[in-house]
């Protein structure tokens, strides 16, 4: 089986002094997270349940907002996320097990809840390559040179263009095999992550590349907002 975690539990300090984080903001008539989660409402019959892990001071929220848009259900769970995106993966996890009996072959996908322009695509190879290959990261193309720095002070290396992508989400795992990184590796080299993906890096394991999209932005701060409503106004998702 299939099972989806959007990772809801951003603070959103980034976009400034809002009333509301940055997920419950409107994104044109509606809020951002409503509006992704309604990209995975058409996978209703491939992923089992949909889990959306928050902050416990706005479950009551989150869940009202839900309730609002499509009625109570029994498909989208809102749990209590943690103070880190691997707490929140995890707790998210804990929620799964503790109500399914999780075969060899069930996957997770994994997405940021401020990312409310992923596609049909994107979605069905991420699940289709979970399954097949274990691990999978949405990337695209980088179109800047990247450079590398130890220090923040000085260039220590520019990897050649060609090599190098910018990472989105989702990110679609083994549910097994996610478990065990997050079983075998100690917790201070998991935190000292970005995300998941490193991890099986870690313990030399591949991960497979999805292609994701260039409007499959991450809204963290009032310019992405700002870019996000031209996306949206142009129907350019």
């Amino acid at each position: 089986m299939n099972y989806a975690i959007i990772l809801a539990g951003g603070k959103g300090t980034r976009m400034g002094n809002t009333d509301l984080p940055k997920q419950f903001l409107n994104l044109g008539k509606e809020p951002i997270i409503i509006q992704t989660i309604e990209k995975f409402m058409i996978f209703k019959g491939d992923i089992e349940k949909l889990i959306v892990t928050c902050s416990k001071e706005w479950i009551p929220y989150t869940r009202d907002i839900i309730n609002k848009k499509w009625g109570a259900n029994d498909w989208i769970e809102v749990v209590e996320g943690g103070t880190t995106r691997h707490e929140s993966i995890l707790n998210g996890l804990n929620c799964i097990s503790s109500n399914y009996l999780i075969g060899d072959n069930d996957v997770v996908l994994t997405h940021d809840a401020v990312r409310p322009f992923v596609n049909y695509r994107i979605i069905k190879e991420n699940l289709k390559y979970g399954e097949k290959y274990g691990a999978v990261d949405t990337v695209i193309n980088a179109t800047d040179t990247i450079v590398h720095s130890t220090d923040g002070k000085t260039l220590s290396s520019i990897p050649p263009r060609n090599q190098v992508y910018q990472g989105q989400t989702p990110q679609t795992f083994n549910v097994n095999l996610l478990m065990e990184c997050y079983n075998f590796l100690d917790k201070e080299v998991i935190e000292s992550t970005t995300d998941a993906a490193k991890l099986f890096l870690l313990l030399e394991r591949d991960v497979h590349i999805v292609l994701g999209d260039e409007t499959n932005i991450k809204i963290t701060n009032p310019t992405d907002l700002i870019i996000a409503n031209a996306i949206l106004e142009k129907g350019l998702e």
